[in-house]
């Protein structure tokens, strides 16, 4: 059974330039620190305007870490931009091999959206390791409002972000390729304009792959000529790659496509509706046995669930590209539910055993049956739920967390979102980051945690030995920091 230490901070100075970045058998890792020392949170004080403009709401709070998320009562848009991290672990041991500081000047990511910086992991045709994210380009640490932002300048003249900072104030969602010795490259999109991309991946046929969520406007669609819709700019895109060191470049070749733009509104409303864009409000991605996997766990539109692309799209293909219901898995209104399953990342242990992560809502059935890491089996075609595992997890209550001042409260796990696992024998070992609730401020900015569990491969029931399986913290929960993706490097 693997074991590990429990990090309770990342230092970025201990990289080692004379070893590669993704070792076989490591756990990769991405965290963000907020810095209200930068940018123009730093200057923000209560009562003081948050936009550039008259029209821009007032500040309610100060720019201190518990306080600053109470913005978002004034400025439903609200968020602030962070430096991220990637940091490579002996996940046996906990060692840190090293952490890698991403350029700030190149991309950074936004608290407190907590859906961002999901890792995947994959090998390209010469069998090369890779991991990737999305980030926002040129946005730098401390920016305001940057995820409810356009992705390129005008794009949606309807969004309360450009109405408060102006048309100019956008930023290009950007895939970052990290290769095995920690070189970083960047793909800049026209995608997710008015919210944010959350997951990215190099699949198998050299192409990227994305899923995201867009349209923070007022618009149904949106469109001033001569750019892409913004709400054919969402959900699961195709992408070609651009070899870039430097995020600002063009994007004329980093041509993208939205795959089956036709599914809109499967279910019908169901009653008012949500902005235009969110039925395919995807969040994990990963790729198996050559089809595509990805969930939708938030937004009152559409089905909350998990979905499939039986084959790898490509731009030429992509709008014919039939994205289905993954058999077996719930294909009723989000909204008629409200919230009773939240699933978030996806993990194969093999071509019967699914393990997807369930965030949490607060919704009693969500809470009771699903909330957790999930496992699946698929038997006759169908895949069926076989138990879901959190003991140690749900309700557990991080109290004196590192760097602790006395006034942040306790934070208690609700849930899991990001996911990677490795198979040994008859066991699969699973490290997930944890959603957490707590009473100050916004909830996705609480301090988590890296947490893992060891599975018996073949049990389908809570037999005692699964029952006895827990839960254990590989890093945090560290104050300041969120911890949002992880990526195991497969030899």
């Amino acid at each position: 059974m693997i074991t590990a230490c429990v990090i309770t901070a990342i230092h970025p100075d201990r990289a080692l330039a004379d070893q590669p970045f993704l070792l076989p058998n490591s756990l990769i890792i991405s965290s963000s620190t907020y810095d209200n020392s930068q940018g123009a949170i730093a200057s923000l004080t209560a009562g003081s305007p948050i936009g550039t403009t008259a029209a821009a709401p007032l500040a309610v709070a100060g720019n201190d870490y518990v306080n600053v998320w109470n913005n978002d009562n004034a400025d439903g848009s609200f968020g602030v931009t962070s430096p991220i991290v990637l940091t490579a672990i002996e996940p046996h041991s906990g060692h840190v091999y090293q952490a890698i500081q991403v350029p700030a000047d190149q991309v950074v990511t936004s608290f407190s959206s907590k859906s961002e910086l999901g890792l995947t992991f994959s090998r390209d045709a010469q069998g090369s390791p890779h991991v990737n994210f999305v980030a926002y380009a040129a946005a730098g640490i401390g920016a305001i409002d940057v995820s409810n932002a356009d992705a390129l300048p005008g794009q949606d003249l309807t969004n309360t972000v450009t109405a408060a900072f102006g048309d100019t104030y956008a930023f290009r969602r950007t895939i970052v390729n990290v290769n095995a010795g920690g070189q970083l490259s960047y793909t800049p999109t026209v995608n997710y304009g008015g919210n944010n991309g959350r997951a990215a991946l190099l699949g198998s046929n050299g192409l990227y792959y994305t899923v995201g969520n867009a349209n923070n406007g007022a618009a149904s669609t949106f469109d001033n000529g001569t750019m892409p819709n913004v709400t054919e700019t969402t959900g699961l895109e195709v992408v070609t790659p651009i070899d870039a060191q430097s995020a600002a470049v063009s994007v004329a070749a980093a041509s993208s496509a939205e795959v089956d733009p036709l599914l809109e509104y499967p279910l019908g409303k169901n009653g008012a509706p949500d902005k235009a864009g969110k039925d395919n409000n995807y969040r994990g991605l990963t790729e198996f046995g050559g089809a595509l996997y990805f969930t939708k766990g938030s937004g009152s539109n559409g089905m909350d669930t998990v979905y499939t692309v039986s084959a790898l799209p490509t731009l030429a293909s992509a709008a014919a590209q039939q994205i289905s219901v993954v058999p077996g898995f719930p294909s009723d209104s989000a909204r008629a539910t409200g919230g009773n399953f939240t699933p978030f990342a996806v993990f194969f242990a093999n071509p019967t055993t699914m393990y997807v992560t369930d965030e949490g809502s607060g919704n009693s059935t969500d809470t009771t049956f699903h909330a957790g890491l999930q496992k699946w089996s698929l038997v006759n075609g169908t895949w069926q739920l076989d138990y879901v595992l959190s003991n140690g997890l749900i309700g557990t209550v991080g109290t004196n967390l590192y760097g602790y001042d006395g006034r942040y409260p306790d934070v208690t796990t609700v849930g899991l979102r990001g996911l990677a696992g490795v198979v040994e024998g008859t066991k699969v070992t699973l490290w997930a980051t944890t959603s957490t609730s707590s009473a100050a401020g916004d909830m996705g900015a609480d301090p988590n945690k890296v947490v893992q569990i060891t599975d018996d491969l073949n049990a389908t029931t809570l037999t005692p030995q699964v029952t006895s399986e827990a839960f254990t913290v590989v890093a945090g929960p560290t104050y300041g920091t969120v911890y949002r993706g992880v990526a195991y490097v497969t030899p």
